[in-house]
């Protein structure tokens, strides 16, 4: 009996796992993050150039949106660093049943989510 197998490729018709949607999200967080290296290098630079440099950035920051793109930059980082975490402990054989796979996977967005919040109280 031949094995059952998906009729077609349609990617909004596959039900992928959690630990796969954030596997997904590890890789747009990547991406993200190096694709606005160029942009938070500058601002590094500007801000520590000088002290009239640091106060346009401080400036820039005080703009609601400034922020929120801050936040995303924030949340990119602390989710690619946990599952970068998680996927150390994974190559030791540490979680690879499919319930701590589950958990960890769990385990990740909370933490992720929920440093970016407390970090997001501390912006605003």
């Amino acid at each position: 009996m031949a094995a059952r197998r998906p009729v077609s490729l349609n990617l909004l018709k596959i039900r992928l796992p959690l630990p796969g949607i954030v596997s997904i999200m590890h890789r747009a967080s990547g991406a993200l993050l190096f694709l606005l290296l160029p942009l938070l290098l500058y601002v590094l630079q500007l801000s520590l150039t000088s002290a009239e440099g640091f106060a346009e950035v401080l400036s820039w920051f005080h703009a609601p949106l400034a922020k929120l793109g801050l936040l995303v930059v924030v949340w990119a980082y602390l989710h690619h660093f946990c599952m970068g975490l998680r996927y150390l402990a994974l190559d030791l054989d540490i979680g690879v049943h499919l319930a701590q796979a589950r958990f960890s996977a769990k385990l990740v967005l909370v933490v992720s989510i929920g440093l970016t919040l407390l970090i997001g109280v501390l912006i605003w």
